[in-house]
This record gives structure tokens, C-alpha cells and sequence, in this order.
């Protein structure tokens, strides 16, 4: 405890003064034992950081410190009566220092209890003249750069750098034949100074490299721009490494093939599992990945059973990925990226672990060489095992991909949606109106507009559709949830008339048709009222459009 209590209290002239005057040896003597007094300012610095934020005592005594000048005009004798005095509010600092100690242990196991929520992100402008300086420069840097690795063809260099690895282990094989490579070399050396002289000429004029990615030629166009600032945001603008990023994501699609695979017939057996349907209301086209089709066990292991079948797999998501790219546009303020719209239910946990090495295969590939192509991720009917599964693979997520996701559980997956994509443009089974036109022939298309009213607690809502010509009106209706009583009627402008009861007031349950269409011919002029009661505590998401079409007798 003795020496503890310099090491935790602040005034450090006590010792810059110990050492100055020489002269007294009992005092030297005494205050030999803890001579290294660097080690005692080292020691001084955590106390004095912690005590800064919440103890009052501590900066009680930092305002009475007296300064070096001061303390140097002072005679020894009263410096040890100071350090003397001083000596109980050391002991009281160290165990506020302590108690604030503990007391920061206990909230930051607290707080780790607790799921952080990520910062939403908001994507940023791909327009050159909406940059800032430093990533203008940055972009700038980059195009040169990428300008010199097509004159000096190192893209094309490090495919043949790797073939001739792959061709390294044929030779040593065949070790024995020292001579027959010594006659090779003699015979080589001729040609070897003719084709110096040779390329002397074609130097002056080098042929460019030609290079693309997703269909974008480098250079070429301003659409490049667009690409080259995709690797640097993922690079945190650090232009050698996003340069060294480009040129690992060319090889790795050298590597996998990517320009024949776009041709391959993969089948048609995990449409269900992944598809595009709709646009978000930035104009993003939405991509939804269904991972409770892994339920069916007949799917499961024809996907995920060995390394064959998942590389299959793999394969075939790349395809699906690299062809929704193609659909994108590149150009300077257009929509370059995708919206991911991921349905966790009824999905197979944690404990299925082919899932799990394809999806964190899949996680890394993806992050690697497909770099800002997702302008939000929203999860929709989360379960509580996800959060497990999530700690395990986000260490290998960047921040920034991880800012970009949604977390919502069953009862808010819808309302999560809509906040991103418009009800027309949300498919049936996610809460939406949207239907594929081909399959059901409904009433409406995706470009008929959707308009939403919450429906308060213990409330009813009535609809007034104003009726001003003959005509045959058709509506749809969907409460999200139902679990309310639904009717229409129609009221006729004129006073004589009498109101048509179009529907009867009627309690539609969850497990009942999402969507009620209706239609009704008008021959008077009036108006057409839909009225949704909601018994229920909870407010309710009310979606209805219609449209008029011509009167016939």
C-alpha cells in the first residue's frame, strides 16, 4: 500500500523537486526505493484520465497543484509538510479512482447485454461533381494508376503469373534431363535477340489492355467513374488498396469463369429461393432471398449435401448476381445498386452447417469482389436464434456493410417494408398487393398505386370513393394482420335514394384470403364507402386502391 499511494497520486512536482536538490542524503535515502520516476509518471497517467470524467475530489486537488516555478521558490522542509498533508487526499482519490473503476466494469457489462443499433446508411452520390476534395483526388489517383496497369498490362500479367505457377510443379517432375534444358537454352538465345530488337519498334506505341468489369470497359466512358468509386468507398478511399482490390476481383473473375457462366444453364430448381420483384422507392430493383425454402429436405441436400453441390450452388448465386448487374446502369446518377430483402422464416438454424460454410463462403466471396452493390439489407421475420448466428459472421463484415442492415421481427416485417417499398411493389406474401400478372391475372398491376392508412386501436376507418359518372368501379382491399370486420356499401347523391349494401360487415381473420377484391356497376351518381373496424389493441396497416372502368349496358 505504500507504494501504491505515489503511483496514484497526481502532483508530480513532489518528485521533480526530490530529484533536483542533491544536497540532503537523508531525504535521497528514503526516497531512493522508488527511484525510476518515469515509471511513477507512466503509473500517474490512467489515474489521471479516469478521474477526469466524474470524481469532483480529483479536480479539487488538480486546481491545487501548485505550479514547477512555485514549487521550485519553495524550501524542502515545506514540501514535505505538503506531501505530508497531502497524503489522506491521495488515499481518498485512489478510492474514488477505484470505486469509478468498478463502476465502469458494471456499465460495459452492462451495455454488452444490450444490442447496439447499428447507424442507418444512406447512399452516397456517384456524381463526380458531388464529391469532396479528397475523394475527387482520390478517384483521380485511382484512373491514373488503373491507366498505367493497362499500359504496362499487369491485369493481364497476373493471370499468366498465375498459370505458370500452376504450370511450376510439371518440370520438377522431370528433373533428370539437365542437358536436354542446356541445349534449349543455346538454341533459344538466337530468337531471344531478335525479338529485342523486334519490340524495340512496337514500345513506341504499346496496345492498351482492354478490361472490363461487369460489362463496363475501364476507361472508356465516364460510367467508369462510377466503378472505380464503388472500390474505393469499400476501401475507405485508400487508393493503393482499392487499386489492389480491382486487380484481385479481374483475376478472381478470370479464375471463376465469369463471362461463360453467365451462359450456363444451372437450372431452375432455387427460383423460389432467390428472385427480383419490384423496386424500392428510390428506384433500386428488390431481390429477395427466401431461406425457409431450405425446409425441404429434397432441396436442402441437393443444394448443400457436399463441396460438389454447394460450389453448384455457389455458382449458380453468382449468376443470379452477375445478371441483375447487367440490368443496372452505370452511368453517373443512375441506380447501380441492389435492394436485398432477406426472409429469415421458418429458416433452418444455426445448426445446420452445410448452410452455414455455404453462406459464410458465399459472405466472403461477395464482399470481396462485388463492393457496393447493396443499398440497403432489411431482414424480415427475424427469429431469436439469429442474433447467435449474426455475432458469428459479422467479424467478417466491414462496418460499413454492416451499417446497412435492417432488423425487423414477424410483427413489423411489413411495416419495416413499407417504409423502404411501396405496398404496390411488395408481393402478397410480405404484406404488399403486388402479384405476378402472369400467374394470377388479377385486377391490377404493379404501376396501380397503393395508398396506406393506419387504423387506430379500438377505432373504425371509412373510405369515401366519390362516384362522378356512370362507370364500373373495381377496388381491393388488404389489412395487414386482418383481424378486423371489413364492409362496403353504396350511397347514392340523391336524397330519394336508397344505400346498396355492397358487402356485409364481416370479421376477416389471418389464415383468410389476404387480399378481398370486389367491383360494382354504378348507374347513379353517388359514392362507394369501405369501412374497416378495428377491435383489436394493436393499430392496424390499411392498404386499398381502385380504378374506374367504362359503364356497359
Amino acid at each position: 500500500m505504500a507504494e501504491d499511494a505515489p503511483n496514484t497520486t497526481p502532483p508530480q512536482p513532489v518528485f521533480e523537486s526530490a530529484s533536483d536538490p542533491p544536497t540532503q542524503p537523508p531525504p535521497v535515502e528514503k526516497e531512493d526505493p522508488p527511484p525510476p520516476t518515469p515509471v511513477d509518471k507512466e503509473d500517474q497517467k490512467p489515474p489521471e484520465t479516469t478521474a477526469v470524467d466524474p470524481p469532483p475530489a480529483a479536480l479539487e486537488e488538480k486546481e491545487e497543484e501548485p505550479s514547477t516555478a512555485a514549487v521550485e521558490s519553495r524550501s524542502l522542509a515545506a514540501m514535505m509538510e505538503k506531501e505530508a498533508s497531502s497524503s489522506p487526499t491521495a488515499a481518498a482519490v485512489e478510492a474514488a479512482v477505484a470505486e469509478e473503476k468498478e463502476e465502469v466494469v458494471v456499465s460495459e457489462a452492462e451495455e454488452k447485454k444490450v444490442p447496439r443499433s447499428l447507424i442507418s446508411f444512406k447512399e452516397e452520390s456517384n456524381v463526380v461533381a458531388d464529391l469532396s476534395d479528397t475523394e475527387r483526388k482520390a478517384l483521380q489517383e485511382l484512373k491514373q494508376l488503373v491507366q498505367e496497369a493497362l499500359n504496362k498490362k499487369q491485369f493481364a500479367s497476373q493471370s499468366k503469373a498465375a498459370e505458370e505457377e500452376e504450370e511450376k510443379p510439371k518440370p520438377t517432375s522431370e528433373t533428370p534431363k539437365p542437358e536436354e534444358e542446356s541445349d534449349h537454352s543455346t538454341e533459344i538465345k538466337p530468337p531471344q535477340e531478335e525479338t529485342k530488337e523486334e519490340d524495340l519498334k512496337p514500345d513506341e506505341n504499346p496496345p492498351e489492355e482492354q478490361v472490363s468489369i461487369w460489362g463496363v470497359p475501364l476507361l472508356k466512358d465516364d460510367r467508369t467513374d462510377v466503378i472505380l468509386l464503388k472500390f474505393l468507398r469499400a476501401r475507405d478511399f485508400k487508393v493503393r488498396d482499392a487499386l489492389i482490390m480491382i486487380k484481385n476481383t479481374i483475376q478472381w473473375r478470370k479464375d471463376f469463369k465469369i463471362d461463360s457462366l453467365l451462359d450456363e444453364d444451372l437450372g431452375d430448381d432455387l427460383e423460389k429461393v432467390v428472385f427480383m420483384h419490384g423496386f424500392d422507392r428510390d428506384g433500386h430493383p428488390v431481390c429477395y432471398n427466401v431461406y425457409g425454402e431450405f425446409q425441404n429436405k429434397v432441396l436442402y441436400h441437393t443444394t448443400f449435401s457436399d463441396d460438389e453441390k454447394r460450389m453448384k450452388f455457389l455458382r449458380w448465386r453468382i449468376q443470379f448476381l452477375e445478371r441483375s448487374i447487367r440490368s443496372l446502369d452505370f452511368k453517373p446518377g443512375r441506380v447501380c445498386t441492389i435492394f436485398q430483402v432477406n426472409d429469415l422464416n421458418n429458416s433452418p438454424g444455426p445448426g445446420k452447417r452445410e448452410l452455414r460454410l455455404a453462406t459464410k463462403q458465399a459472405l466472403q466471396l461477395l464482399q470481396d469482389n462485388y463492393p457496393e452493390f447493396v443499398a440497403k439489407q432489411v431482414f424480415i421475420n427475424v427469429p431469436w436464434w439469429y442474433l447467435a448466428f449474426y455475432s458469428m459472421i459479422s467479424p467478417f463484415m466491414t462496418q460499413r456493410t454492416k451499417s446497412k442492415f435492417i432488423f425487423a421481427g414477424p410483427s413489423k416485417s411489413a411495416e419495416s417494408l413499407f417504409k423502404y417499398i411501396s405496398p404496390e411493389q411488395v408481393p402478397i406474401q410480405y404484406g404488399g398487393l403486388s402479384v405476378d400478372y402472369c400467374d394470377c391475372n388479377p385486377e391490377f398491376t404493379i404501376a396501380d398505386p397503393v395508398t396506406d392508412i393506419i387504423v387506430k386501436p379500438a377505432t373504425k376507418q371509412t373510405v369515401e370513393i366519390i362516384i362522378y359518372e356512370k362507370c364500373v368501379i373495381v377496388w381491393e382491399i388488404r389489412v395487414v394482420g386482418w383481424e378486423v370486420s371489413y364492409g362496403a356499401e353504396f350511397v347514392p347523391g340523391a336524397k330519394d335514394g336508397y344505400t346498396i349494401i355492397i358487402q356485409k360487415p364481416t370479421k376477416i381473420a389471418p389464415t383468410d384470403e389476404p387480399v378481398v377484391c370486389n367491383r360494382f356497376k354504378v348507374g347513379v351518381l353517388g359514392k362507394v364507402l369501405l369501412t374497416v373496424d378495428n377491435p383489436t389493441s394493436k393499430k392496424k396497416k390499411f392498404l386499398y386502391r381502385f380504378k374506374v372502368e367504362p359503364y356497359c349496358d
